[in-house]
């Protein structure tokens, strides 16, 4: 690929995964600088740092002065700058972008990957990684996820949607607990209308990096779930459980890397488990049955053309002890810290985390009609 290129490496935002969001940005643009490219690291929100336009993309970059920068602004900060500017985009962030041969997507959660970003991207004419806005919104939204799933002959653990208001329905005063459990004594009932009992997933619609996920076991823990999950989104999904192990397969274009298990020492894949040093074991390939490995990257290849993926992204499955196979959903902007899952997938294959970055940016121009050699 051609050196000497102008990117943007955008991360930060408000989403529950700001901080990691920073540290793959990090990593993101540690990596391009390397390769020989005159990348930058920039908060979505605070552009402050580049004022001087003109020289923007400097030669000689500072990149932990710039995460410093970043990382004094915690998501509180970012809210207020969002919430007096009536803009997500903060100061010169578009000026930057729209300067940029492209902007490499490190944002991860709620307005980084539905499809929002993409969509302003492309009425602002800005070239960006992965997929456009229709595949992020899919993606984003495991209700949709789970229609465009069934739909293609993917399997997905049985499950049924939950709304606020139907469960305001059930509970007119969610602060009255006798009120609260009688109205999950309710929504119990739905559940075994359904032939579903505990332990359950339920997990809000929209959540990432496993941000809104319980795996109730009791009625007790079930209502508190709920109510947990409620405060974060007004829409819930709620599934059968999957005994089993979870497994994880990276896409990109089109085509299943290697299948990269995932063991928790306890409990599940949890944000805690995923961010925490040694709290999983990640295995890759994957030590499984060559008849499972070829069924899951089927799986994964049919998940990414069903969400309408471009260039990259990640699809998550649970297997259990049968060996019958469960897609869990679509990620469009994957973790990418060196020690991520895709990095990890593309190691086996032999690609390095810096020539990973750069295969993304390439797959990802593609969609523009650019070629890099």
């Amino acid at each position: 690929m051609d050196k000497n290129m102008k990117i943007v490496v955008l991360c930060g935002g408000i989403s529950t995964e700001r901080e990691i969001s920073i540290v793959s940005g990090a990593g993101v643009c540690g990596a391009l600088r390397q390769k020989g490219h005159r990348a930058i690291l920039l908060d979505v929100y605070f552009g402050d740092e580049y004022a001087d336009l003109m020289n923007a993309f400097p030669e000689e970059y500072d990149l932990k002065s710039a995460e410093s920068y970043i990382h004094s602004f915690d998501g509180k900060a970012a809210a207020a700058v969002q919430n007096a500017n009536r803009s997500f985009f903060g100061a010169n962030v578009i000026k930057l972008c729209k300067m940029a041969d492209i902007v490499f997507l490190a944002l991860h959660g709620a307005e980084g990957e539905n499809g929002k970003v993409q969509a302003a991207f492309d009425l602002h004419g800005i070239r960006y990684t992965g997929t456009g806005y229709v595949g992020s919104a899919l993606a984003m939204d495991k209700v949709l996820s789970r229609i465009m799933f069934r739909a293609n002959g993917i399997p997905v653990a049985e499950g049924i949607t939950i709304s606020k208001e139907e469960y305001k329905t059930y509970c007119r005063d969610l602060q009255d607990m006798e009120s609260a459990a009688a109205a999950n004594q309710i929504v119990m009932t739905t559940l075994k209308e359904h032939g579903m009992e505990l332990p359950v997933v339920v997990k809000v619609a929209c959540g990432g990096s496993s941000v809104g996920v319980y795996i109730p076991e009791t009625p007790r823990d079930y209502e508190q779930a709920l109510h947990d999950a409620f405060e974060i989104e007004d829409q819930v999904v709620i599934e059968d459980y999957i005994d089993g192990r979870e497994f994880s397969v990276g896409v990109i274009e089109g085509e299943a890397l290697p299948i990269i298990e995932i063991a928790p020492i306890e409990g599940f894949y949890d944000y805690k488990n995923k961010y925490t040093a040694g709290a999983a074991i990640e295995t890759c390939p994957a030590d499984i049955p060559g008849d499972l490995t070829r069924r899951m990257k089927g799986y994964a290849e049919d998940a990414y053309k069903a969400l309408t993926l471009e260039a990259y992204g990640r699809i998550d499955f649970m297997v259990d002890k049968d060996g019958s196979i469960y897609a869990l959903e679509g990620n469009t902007l994957p973790g990418m810290t060196p020690t991520s899952l895709i990095p990890q997938e593309a190691a086996a294959l032999g690609i390095p985390y810096p020539e990973l970055c750069e295969k993304l940016i390439e797959v990802s121009l593609k969609k523009y009609g650019i070629k890099r050699n």
